[in-house]
């Protein structure tokens, strides 16, 4: 919907408004969309393109402007130029209820492709469908936390697919190789296969011992801080595939 300014009657539209309260007023800016997060990851930096009007307001929506008084009383200065850009970096870009429910719905597709690259049905180690995961998602009543991102929030969706969904589910498996020299196999290997849920190779050479393991992906950290700690940077643990079926 057009915001007009009453003033000069100007309409802005497509519009982004970014507020942020000091010295106990609100102060507006009007913004293009997508220029905002440009801005502040230094993509734009021509402040011209991401300001609709080259004014700051108390109230965008009604086209009401700060006046100087109160822009030197809460800024120290009326030097726009200088207010816009403090307003731009930490103010809070004000997001309208259809765009909110678009971002969430966004988020919330990305959790589920991100739950099914992850995850498989443990009867046949293969992945669901996206449709599927999104399905049992709404079944344990999976909500979208706004202000985090998809990726945060994939462990805390499987655990409670787990619990509160009737959809069998458990993380795939990483597939991995470590390679110890021979010196070190006697003390890190047991602790090595220890952490493996199985494993499809196991061979001891002159020089060095190698093992295919497949494990969870919780322990892919724990191995490689085993292995800095007790092989020195002499050990090598590599990444091979997430397994869609077991033992491939």
């Amino acid at each position: 919907m057009p915001i007009n300014q009453p003033s000069n009657q100007i309409k802005l539209t497509n519009v982004s408004i970014v507020r942020l309260k000091k010295g106990g007023k609100r102060f507006e800016i009007a913004c293009y969309k997508n220029k905002v997060q440009e801005w502040r990851s230094g993509v734009e930096t021509d402040i011209d393109d991401v300001l609709q009007i080259a004014n700051v307001f108390m109230n965008v929506s009604k086209g009401e402007v700060a006046k100087s008084q109160e822009l030197k009383k809460s800024f120290g200065t009326t030097d726009i130029n200088t207010i816009v850009k403090e307003i731009l970096q930490k103010g809070e870009l004000q997001v309208g209820d259809k765009e909110r429910e678009h971002d969430l719905s966004s988020v919330r597709r990305e959790i589920a492709t991100l739950v099914a690259e992850k995850c498989v049905d443990p009867a046949t180690q293969r992945p669901y469908p996206v449709g599927v995961i999104d399905k049992a998602m709404t079944e344990a009543g999976f909500s979208v936390r706004p202000g985090k991102n998809a990726k945060a929030q994939v462990s805390e969706c499987i655990k409670l697919l787990q619990t509160n969904s009737k959809l069998p589910i458990q993380r795939a498996r990483m597939r991995v190789r470590v390679s110890l020299p021979v010196a070190d196999v006697e003390k890190v290997k047991p602790k090595v296969l220890e952490g493996a849920d199985s494993v499809e190779k196991d061979e001891q050479g002159a020089d060095e011992w190698e093992a295919i393991l497949l494990i969870d992906p919780s322990q892919f950290r724990i191995l490689n801080d085993l292995l800095q700690k007790e092989c020195k940077g002499r050990g090598r643990l590599e990444t091979l595939t997430f397994a869609a079926t077991a033992g491939s």
